[in-house]
């Protein structure tokens, strides 16, 4: 009699991985969050929340941090997603931090480095003792130097040269009071693994994922959209063109790229034949320094 051999794919290990990872939390602490935005990879993430808990439903909220610059099309995505799955979603706003004076606005109008104290306040009103994000290691310089559970300190910063080894896939989650761990599932996926899984599971993502016509104009070598936050200035080119977005994120920040692929299988072949990653590719506020993210990281950002 031939014994049988069970083998996971690449794309089920993966999601193995992180079903571990999520029960891992929901059994170590106690007051988990994910952080939902709306983009593929918070998407990819919640849904594997999902079926890691399932039948019962997600045993813990979900917050976004609204910049208040946002895609319409995500925010409605994000709204009906909460809805369908009956999973209680916390808005945290830029503009109510701006509004109490936590942050200034910044001369230029983006809004993207805000975000950090907003995710901080929200992050001690909720008492939150774990965070889930949807950062890649393949993103990022900075993201690569993470932990699947990163440790932040009492003031939310962190610290790349004090992170704990995870040997064997062991986390440790241990932490006092007002501090609290960042986890990240999705640590060891890369883009295209993301997309490969959103078409085996057939998952719906916000429109502007995939090829539409839009205004957009020229600046800093990338297609931003003309949007009431974002005006071409004198001189800039404007045009009408088949984009997509890559990554969601500030509309002054995000680039679309120039593209035809309007199915998951057109995505995939065009995402298998790039070489630059789509924060490198599209994010404006990636480019200030080499040390960008870094920076921000150490402040507390996602």
């Amino acid at each position: 009699m031939t014994a049988h051999v069970y083998e996971l794919s690449h794309l089920q290990a993966l999601e193995a991985e992180a079903i571990h990872i999520f029960r891992e939390v929901a059994a170590e602490f106690e007051r988990p969050v994910l952080l939902f935005s709306g983009g593929k990879d918070s998407v990819v993430m919640l849904h594997i929340a999902a079926k890691a808990f399932w039948p019962a439903r997600v045993p813990f909220p979900v917050l976004h941090v609204d910049t208040g610059h946002n895609f319409p099309e995500v925010l409605d995505f994000r709204d009906r997603t909460v809805e369908r799955l009956g999973i209680r979603l916390i808005v945290a706003s830029v503009e109510d931090s701006i509004a109490q004076g936590r942050v200034r606005e910044r001369p230029d109008g983006v809004r993207n480095p805000l975000q950090t104290v907003t995710l901080l306040d929200a992050i001690s009103a909720g008492g939150y003792d774990a965070v889930f994000g949807g950062a890649r290691r393949d993103e990022e310089k900075a993201r690569a130097k993470e932990r699947v559970f990163s440790f932040r300190d009492e003031f939310g910063q962190w610290d790349p040269k004090n992170q704990r080894p995870e040997l064997w896939s062991l986390y440790n989650g241990r932490h006092h009071r007002g501090e609290h761990i960042r986890v990240f599932p999705l640590s060891n996926w890369t883009e295209l693994d993301v997309w490969q899984y959103l078409a085996a599971e057939q998952i719906e993502l916000p429109s502007i994922y995939f090829a539409h016509p839009r205004e957009v104009f020229r600046r800093d070598n990338m297609w931003l959209a003309i949007s009431e936050f974002t005006q071409p200035r004198e001189g800039e080119e404007i045009a009408t063109l088949m984009v997509r977005y890559r990554t969601v994120g500030d509309i002054p920040v995000t680039g679309a790229v120039e593209s035809s692929a309007a199915t998951y299988d057109d995505v995939i072949a065009e995402t298998a034949a790039t070489r630059l990653t789509e924060r490198g590719a599209t994010r404006a506020d990636d480019r200030l320094s080499e040390a960008a993210m870094e920076d921000r990281k150490r402040e507390g950002y996602f």
